[in-house]
């Protein structure tokens, strides 16, 4: 489906709660308060969007991002959540190492780089959403995905996780678990969709994915139960971050083997180890009310801001290193072991 005809549906469909807003870029940095907190630096690059609270150690103990943030990369003023996904790099012929820069999507071509977020009652091309979800709390947070998975099995554990190689900025299908085999003109798009069922207890849990689930039967898009284990439906949240190719496309500066040249920060040429981490933060029940609102991406209860705010929030990085923004680097931030994919597929 292109996004076009997304939103030429919306402007006369029935409304009902599902926002889709973009994020700029708080800052790129080798650090995941989630997963390795405190410690600095983390063992791979990720690019973070939201509250400017964001630091190396977030404990839910004392860390509440809508009272400690001064200001938000993201569209909603009320939203000082913490969202991020790893960082991608191109891998030249000669061994070195450039990172690729993200661009803001349709609707947000003024971001500095950034995510667009979506929270959803039910799946994007459902114009009802009339599902009621229960918002997240305050102190949760969760991922989603393996960033040591490097086979197709391993990924289909986590079977919301894609790519989509972008023709032009509509493109939405079709969707591959792995990285794209061919030069994508409007750039590889990867799409975070979060588990939806809440166990109603824990607002984390040790691996940060416990205390969710996906549905007992079926998916989210096919309003699949929730399990007994896991009751309370929440929103979809979900992620789409485009990466800019278009310094990477020609293909004379592509592996001769066949493979494809991208690589996670963390080292994998597959494309199957992708995730995304999510620490909730946004002020008071302004989400609760938004989800319970009826509308379609335009809600009057979400409040807004401009893009040259958004653009104006950041912080600096902790961690002191070249990241291969400018200059090609011999090796990726951590230097972590290359998983690249062989000519015949294999790992």
């Amino acid at each position: 489906m292109l996004w076009s005809s997304f939103i030429a549906f919306a402007l006369f469909a029935p409304s009902h709660a599902l926002i889709r807003f973009g994020c700029s870029q708080l800052v790129v940095d080798r650090l995941d308060p989630l997963v390795n907190p405190g410690l600095a630096p983390s063992p791979h690059l990720h690019q973070i969007i939201g509250g400017n609270s964001f630091n190396t150690s977030m404990l839910p103990e004392n860390h509440d991002p809508p009272t400690l943030s001064t200001c938000t990369t993201c569209q909603p003023s009320d939203d000082f959540s913490n969202y991020w996904t790893a960082a991608l790099y191109f891998r030249a012929k000669n061994g070195t190492f450039k990172r690729v820069p993200q661009k803001g999507n349709s609707g947000f071509e003024g971001s500095n780089g950034g995510m667009t977020v979506y929270y959803m009652q039910n799946q994007l091309a459902d114009y009802a959403q009339k599902a009621k979800v229960t918002a997240f709390k305050p102190g949760f947070r969760m991922l989603i995905g393996n960033p040591m998975a490097n086979t197709k099995a391993d990924a289909n554990k986590y079977p919301q996780l894609t790519y989509t190689c972008l023709q032009d900025m509509g493109t939405r299908y079709p969707e591959t678990k792995n990285f794209p085999t061919k030069p994508c003109p409007a750039g590889i798009m990867t799409n975070v969709r979060f588990p939806t069922c809440w166990d109603g207890k824990n607002l984390d849990s040790p691996d940060h994915i416990s205390h969710m689930s996906y549905p007992a039967s079926g998916n989210f898009e096919s309003q699949g139960p929730c399990p007994s284990t896991h009751p309370v439906r929440m929103p979809q949240l979900m992620y789409e971050v485009i990466f800019e190719t278009k310094a990477f496309n020609n293909k004379e500066d592509w592996p001769t083997d066949g493979s494809q040249p991208f690589v996670w920060s963390f080292g994998d040429g597959t494309g199957y180890g992708s995730h995304g981490d999510y620490v909730f933060g946004w002020k008071d029940d302004s989400l609760q009310k938004i989800m319970d609102e009826a509308c379609y991406v335009n809600c009057k209860s979400m409040k807004t801001q401009t893009m040259a705010a958004m653009n104006a929030c950041a912080v600096k990085n902790r961690v002191n290193e070249d990241i291969g923004d400018r200059d090609w680097i011999p090796e990726i931030p951590g230097a972590p072991a290359l998983h690249l994919k062989a000519a015949d597929g294999t790992v």
